[in-house]
This record gives structure tokens, sequence and C-alpha cells, in this order.
């Protein structure tokens, strides 16, 4: 038996076939035992993902016009608005080529990016279309972009554009000052020091990219990303890396919407093939939070903010179980 399907201690593999959650189980077989997307098993588990009772209620809920919620909150109406069933949704392994899901991309696509950039705001221009140039911000552009490159629209010319952005704008740095102009003028996004949580989300969504479709200004800057991940260790303070710079990050969360933690940090630095020692004590964390049977347990959620329940707080989670042994099989 392969080390790491002991590594927590045991081996759930069996758990997260079971059918309970089908997108877990699509991703476990194609992820964990290396069946093809056109394996049977595969496609019915995909095909049972939208017939699930989150992605049902969640679908339940959508407007006529694509959205979730008023067309003009679609960002601020936390969590029950367009941007944030998006990222559910992909998190979830929902189908892009729905009707309904791919609605609700247009939706946003049409409402909530800046048009001239391709970035992401949180407010939409009532006059020109798209969102307000001075509400784009880097964890909303990397959170959207990751989540409609996972529905399928990364032959989109938007989703494209949205691509461009980070590969542009984005930064990667420990000190000031801040670069000047537009869009680094809003001190909580950018400040003297990059946020962690737009870090974290423009190199997941960059991460989502197909190797062979990464431009050079993007292959650039996912090596700029990933050094900065490096340097904080992961979860510590860049300048200090024996202090947790948040303690949050070392509570496992899924989905974590605009947050982030230390297993979705390390599961994008190993799907970027990526293995160096400055990640060995995250990696020790994760393998110490396995229970018996090998199961994490969900710490964090916005389950009671939600439109529908993904998994319950405290118990054992098949996502974090999977991302886990993701990350143990790559490293």
């Amino acid at each position: 038996m392969e080390a790491w399907r002991t590594a927590l201690g045991a081996d759930p593999t069996a758990w997260l076939l079971d059918g309970e959650e089908p997108g877990v189980r699509a991703a476990a077989l194609t992820d964990l035992l290396d069946r093809p997307v056109s394996d049977p098993e595969v496609v019915a588990s995909r095909r049972a993902v939208m017939s699930s009772d989150v992605v049902g209620r969640i679908m339940a809920a959508q407007l006529p016009d694509g959205h979730w919620g008023s067309r003009d909150r679609y960002y601020r109406d936390k969590y029950h608005g367009t941007v944030w069933q998006l990222i559910v949704l992909a998190a979830l392994g929902a189908d892009g080529a729905d009707d309904g899901v791919r609605a609700g991309c247009e939706a946003v696509l049409r409402d909530g990016q800046h048009v001239d950039s391709g970035g992401f705001g949180y407010d939409r221009a009532l006059t020109t279309g798209g969102a307000q140039p001075s509400t784009v911000i880097p964890c909303l552009t990397g959170n959207l972009v990751w989540a409609l490159v996972r529905l399928g629209m990364l032959d989109d010319e938007r989703v494209r554009a949205g691509i461009d952005w980070i590969a542009t704008y984005q930064r990667f740095d420990t000190d000031g000052p801040a670069p000047q102009g537009w869009p680094y003028v809003r001190e909580p996004c950018w400040g003297r020091h990059t946020c962690h949580m737009g870090a974290v989300k423009a190199l997941k969504a960059l991460a989502a990219v197909p190797v062979e479709r990464r431009t050079p200004a993007a292959r650039a800057t996912i090596e700029a990303g990933v050094e900065y991940l490096l340097r904080h260790h992961v979860h510590k303070r860049c300048h200090d890396p024996s202090v947790v710079a948040k303690p949050g990050w070392l509570r496992f969360g899924h989905p974590l919407m605009y947050q982030t933690d230390a297993l979705e940090v390390l599961g994008i630095l190993t799907s970027l093939g990526v293995r160096d020692d400055r990640m060995a004590e995250a990696v020790d964390v994760v393998v110490g939070k396995a229970d018996d049977e090998g199961r994490l347990r969900l710490e964090n959620t916005f389950n009671d903010r939600m439109i529908a329940r993904v998994e319950a707080k405290g118990r054992p989670s098949r996502w974090l179980t999977l991302e886990a042994l993701r990350v143990l099989r790559a490293w």
C-alpha cells in the first residue's frame, strides 16, 4: 500500500468513496485512484453532484436573471449573493455546463467584472456596466477566476482577461511602500504588505489553469507567489517564521470563501509540484489533526450564513480529508 494512504494513521479512502458526498467520490476516484474522467463511476459521481441536497438548495434559490439575490448585491449579500454561490458550486464540483450554473457565471461576468481590466469588483457601475474600478480587489478576482475556471469557462475571453489581471497586478511582497496608482488604492487589500488572503486566492486561480495554457506572465506570477508563500512557511510570519501569523489558519474549513488556511495553501503548492522543507511543519499540522480513522474534522465554517450547509462543524469532513490525502500523496 502506498505510504500516503496511511499517513493520517489509517486509510480513509473507502469512506471518501462511499457516495455520501458525490463530489468527493468523483475527486477521490480521479485524484487518488487515477481513474480517467471518462470512467463510468467518475461520470456517474459528477452527475450526482447536481442532484445532491446542497447543490439542489442552491440552485432552487437562483433567480431568472442568473443571480442569487439582488443583482446589485452580488457580492455584498454575504453569503447569499451570486459570488458566494459560484464559489461553493465550484468547490463542490458542480457541472459548469448546467444551464443554471452557466447563467450564474454569465451574471457575475456581466455585472461583477471591470470591463477595461478584467478584474472583479464588489460594486456594479450602474451607468457603464460591469464593476466600478475602485472596487476591484485581489481576493475577489482570484476567487472568481478560480471558480469560473473550475466551472469550465477557461476558453471565455473574459475569464482569460481575469487571469491576465492577476498576472499583471498581483503583488507578493512583504514590505512597503505600496505601488502607486490603480488598483493599489485600497489600504486593507494592498497597503504596505501584500494581503495574504488575496495572494493565496490569486495563486489558487493561476494553479487551476492547465500548465499548457499558462502565459509567460502567469508562469512568472506563479513563481513569485510560490516563493511568497514559502517565505511564510505556509502559515507563519515571514519576518519571524517561529510565530503563527493567524491562529485561524490552523482551523481548517471548506469552502473557505475569502479566508484561507494552511491546508488550502498546501493544496495549492503541491498542485503546482512544489515540495520544499518550509512546508514540512504545516504538513505535520495536517497529519496531527486526523482522528483514529484518518479523518479530519470541519473546524471552520460559514454554514450558519450560507443558503445550504456543507457538512457539519466539529464532525469528520470528507472534503478536508480528501484535500489532506491529495497533499500527502504529492508530498
